[in-house]
């Protein structure tokens, strides 16, 4: 485990750990309820994955045990030993004293179940893309599909991939594509590398450091899906801590939050195949793109956890 100041950021002492008595948490439901009460006490923030409290201990206490988010349910009244208590208690007072994201002290996220390695050279993936390729790039019925047949896609672009998990749902949902992914920094390469070589996609996905399009010559996608910076100079300045421990890089969209956003789009259309289009999520920009490209037809997405933050458009429509 990472050593940890004896001080805050703010200059406080930092908090010493809760005394636990022997005995006193004992099954992995005891474990859940003190790490919640903690973390509601400490203020933290949560939007790394996971979205409240309960979850994010659910998520570490898994993590500490080596089991699958899916698996808590079944195993809630099981019993913890006094080795693993001590593991999952330090992981509660690391969540709290370093305000990192959960997903930096396990070194590991899960994305649509699928399980990624994460560390502080990139953003902790949330993106919602990755639950929209399943809603509307094909399915058993095909209503409201933007694409209706995912193994007629034969290139995917991954723009500012990250950890690379974009590209690699992608690959999974377009079983025949060949896939391009693209980030400027190089810690992120590197870390996307790994998880790329760890789903064994080497042979299908191509990872480039570069800006933008830049290093992709004049190649032509069928689909281009981006989860690129977008928040604005306010939004930066008031980051909560859990995300001022993520790569700057990966947040700031300059003043208005657009200044990627408009790169990509007066550039994507030399990149599209006819019948292609692009995903993009921004956030809670949305009032702001409207506004900034009033010409455009952006379809706007929603999800089982999020309304108005994904925009589509066809390489038509943009012209």
């Amino acid at each position: 485990m990472a050593r940890v100041s004896k001080k805050t950021a703010r200059g406080r002492a930092a908090p010493k750990p809760a005394k636990v008595g022997s005995g006193e948490l004992v099954s992995l439901l005891d474990y859940l309820r003190y790490a919640v009460s903690r973390f509601v006490e400490a203020k933290l923030a949560f939007a790394h994955g996971t979205t409240d409290p309960v979850a994010e201990a659910a998520f570490l206490i898994g993590e500490a045990l080596h089991l699958n988010p899916d698996q808590f349910e079944g195993f809630a009244h099981a019993r913890v030993t006094a080795a693993e208590g001590k593991t999952i208690l330090d992981l509660i007072h690391q969540r709290i004293i370093t305000r990192k994201p959960a997903a930096y002290l396990v070194n590991k996220v899960y994305m649509r179940g699928l399980p990624f390695y994460v560390d502080e050279r990139v953003i902790v993936p949330r993106s919602f893309i990755g639950e929209l390729l399943d809603s509307h790039f094909g399915g058993e019925d095909g209503a409201g599909a933007l694409i209706d047949d995912p193994t007629a896609v034969e290139r995917v672009l991954d723009l500012c991939t990250g950890s690379g998990c974009l590209a690699i749902l992608a690959a999974h949902h377009f079983p025949y594509a060949a896939i391009d992914a693209v980030d400027i920094s190089k810690g992120a390469i590197e870390v996307a590398t790994r998880n790329v070589d760890e789903y064994g996609l080497d042979e299908r996905i191509r990872l480039h450091r570069g800006d933008l399009f830049a290093p992709l010559g004049d190649s032509k996608y069928d689909l281009i899906i981006t989860n690129p910076p977008y928040v604005d100079a306010e939004g930066m300045a008031a980051l909560p801590p859990e995300c001022r421990a993520e790569p700057k890089l990966a947040f700031d969209g300059g003043a208005d939050g657009l200044d990627v956003v408009r790169r990509i789009l007066h550039d994507a259309p030399d990149h599209l195949t006819p019948d292609g289009g692009l995903i993009c999520e921004i956030g809670r920009g949305r009032d702001l793109v409207d506004e900034a490209f009033p010409e455009l037809p952006l379809l706007w997405l929603d999800t089982e956890e999020s309304e108005g933050e994904v925009f589509w458009i066809s390489a038509a429509d943009l012209g």
